[in-house]
C-alpha cells in the first residue's frame, strides 16, 4: 500500500470514521483519498451522495462505490484518448466487486442490510442498532 499504511490500518480507519457517523463511502474514500493526492475533505463532499446504496436508495452498497471511486483516482483516465486507463479501470473495478461479492454475498445495500429499508424511521433504527 502506498506510503508504507498497513491495510488493516486503513480499515480500522474508515470503521472509525464509520462509527463517528460517517456515510459507509465517506468512510472509505476519505480514508484512501488522501494517499492519491485527494483532499480528505473534498473526498468526504464528493462521497456523500453515494451513501446508503446511492442517496438512500439501497443500490450498490457504499462502501462499494467509495473504493471504486478510489480505482478511478489510481487508474482513471485524464484524456479522453487514453482508453487503456479507461479498460484497467473496469477491469479493476469488477475485480473489486467480485472480491466483495465472494465476501460478503452481493454487493447491493439492501441485501447486505438483510432487507432492512433505510427509508423508514423502523428500519433506520434497526440498521443504527445492528
Amino acid at each position: 500500500m502506498s506510503g508504507g499504511i498497513e491495510k488493516g490500518r486503513l480499515e480500522d480507519q474508515a470503521a472509525e470514521k464509520f462509527s463517528k457517523g460517517f456515510l459507509c463511502s465517506q468512510a472509505v474514500f476519505s480514508t484512501l483519498a488522501p494517499l492519491y493526492g485527494i483532499d480528505e475533505k473534498v473526498a468526504l463532499k464528493i462521497a456523500t451522495g453515494f451513501g446508503g446504496g446511492m442517496a438512500r436508495m439501497q443500490e450498490v452498497c457504499g462502501a462499494v462505490t467509495g473504493a471504486f471511486m478510489v480505482i478511478g483516482a489510481v487508474h482513471g483516465n485524464v484524456d479522453a484518448s487514453e482508453k487503456p486507463s479507461v479498460g484497467r479501470t473496469y477491469r479493476e473495478v469488477r475485480k473489486f466487486a467480485e472480491r466483495f461479492r465472494e465476501q460478503h454475498g452481493t454487493i447491493i445495500c439492501r441485501e447486505l442490510l438483510g432487507g432492512v429499508d433505510l427509508n423508514t424511521e423502523e428500519g433506520h433504527k434497526e440498521f443504527l442498532e445492528k
